[in-house]
């Protein structure tokens, strides 16, 4: 991956998710709720054909609008990665990328602020999105109700471009993951790393949610974020070669730290 490793990557997903459950819990209720069903369940001998299990049905639903989610991830991520490398390639400056590098750890700091409830920066924009978020909700009405697998994954797909920061954070590190493949491939574990979260918020509802946001719950997730940002800072800095930060940071190992 050029030197990006996917594991800070899952790991920021995993444990930006407790924003994920303040901001996305109503979206999560409204496509987890009982609709007309017409999922392909298993009928077990003796049961009725009219009562298929409530708990495979639910978790089918969940699984589907979070696929069109994550997809809608790996598609911007493959489109920032793709046009930042034609840019790059056009420019042909190194110190751009390098500068890009101290941008997206900045902003992992700014995320880590933000999950602690300590600085809100990146709300703005959130805000900023709301244009895009505004002219696709029209579309959402449309797949109302949401009653076939196929409905659940084109929502999902929409929901994936709700504005959120800690998406646009991400993105900006797809951006500079060489290739549209690869920025793809950035998005595609950042969403598997919110997926957890997200499916068991989906099964269990109120009582997760309620757990994931008091405040000792979102100073540990964001704490280690910031750490991440830190690390990545530091790394952009000294150019540090050591092969266990290749676990840890975004920022790849670059021969032109500010020394």
């Amino acid at each position: 991956m050029s030197g990006f490793s996917l594991i800070p990557v899952f790991m920021i997903g995993l444990l930006g998710s407790v924003h994920c459950i303040g901001m996305c819990g109503g979206i999560v209720s409204v496509f987890s709720m009982a609709a007309p069903r017409k999922f392909p369940i298993p009928v077990v001998a003796g049961a009725s054909r009219q009562s298929p299990p409530l708990a495979l049905d639910s978790a089918m639903r969940v699984l589907a609008y979070n696929t069109g989610r994550i997809s809608s991830y790996a598609l911007a991520g493959a489109l920032a990665g793709g046009l930042a490398n034609g840019a790059r390639s056009l420019a042909g400056i190194s110190s751009v990328q390098l500068g890009g590098y101290w941008l997206a750890n900045l902003m992992l700091v700014a995320l880590g602020l933000y999950l602690m409830d300590v600085w809100h920066g990146l709300s703005r924009l959130e805000a900023a999105g709301q244009i895009v978020w505004r002219r696709l909700q029209p579309i959402m009405k449309l797949l109302l109700p949401l009653d076939s697998p196929l409905k659940l994954l084109a929502a999902g797909s929409l929901w994936g471009w709700l504005p959120c920061g800690m998406v646009y954070s991400m993105l900006l590190t797809a951006m500079l993951s060489g290739s549209a493949v690869t920025g793809a491939s950035v998005m595609l574990a950042f969403g598997l790393g919110t997926l957890p979260m997200l499916l068991t918020l989906g099964m269990l509802g109120a009582r997760l949610k309620y757990w994931l946001q008091l405040r000792q719950v979102r100073l540990l997730s964001g704490s280690v974020v910031l750490a991440f940002g830190v690390l990545g800072l530091i790394r952009a800095y000294h150019g540090g070669p050591a092969s266990w930060l290749d676990a840890l940071c975004i920022t790849p190992h670059v021969s032109t730290g500010f020394q």
